[in-house]
Order: C-alpha cells, then structure tokens, then sequence
C-alpha cells in the first residue's frame, strides 16, 4: 500500500466527508486505483458532488465538459495533483 502525502490524505478526506462515505477510511483509498467503477465504486452524480466541494475547499471550478475529466478523476493520485496545480491561496 502506497503512503499518502498530506494533500491526497486531505483531499481523500474531502471525497469521504463530500460524498457520506461509509466504512471507508483516508487510508483506505489507494492512490493509484480507479475512483470510478471497479475500485471507489463512485458514479457520475459522485463526480458532481465532488467537483462542488473541491470548488467549495480549493477555490477554482472543474469543468463538466473537460476533455480531461477522465484523467483529472481517474485516481485520488491525479485529483490531488490536478487539485494542487489548480488552486487559489
């Protein structure tokens, strides 16, 4: 299992709390493994309530119609960095 760095521990913390989570903890999420699907199991209406609470936290807008969604989404790994890249202060 892969360590988490402070932000994706935060922004794996973010998805539990935004999303009521059950029986999942930060460290339950694998930072490399899908978010959709087969791993997190998390669907599109998921991916709404997310993209609002990461506009809430971390002050920038993701975009419905990004052609990167499927990356930026693909993994708690490359939501942080997009999340770091990205945001405000």
């Amino acid at each position: 299992m892969s360590e988490l760095s402070p932000l994706e521990l935060e922004v794996a913390n973010l998805i539990i709390d935004s999303l009521a989570l059950e029986d999942v903890t930060a460290t339950d999420i694998e930072p490399e493994a899908a978010l959709f699907n087969e791993g997190l199991g998390l669907d599109s209406i998921d991916a709404l309530e997310l993209a609002m609470a990461i506009s809430q936290k971390y002050g920038f807008q993701l975009k419905s119609d990004d052609s990167n969604n499927a990356m930026i989404f693909s993994s708690l790994r490359n939501l942080t960095n997009h999340i770091e890249a990205n945001r405000q202060g």
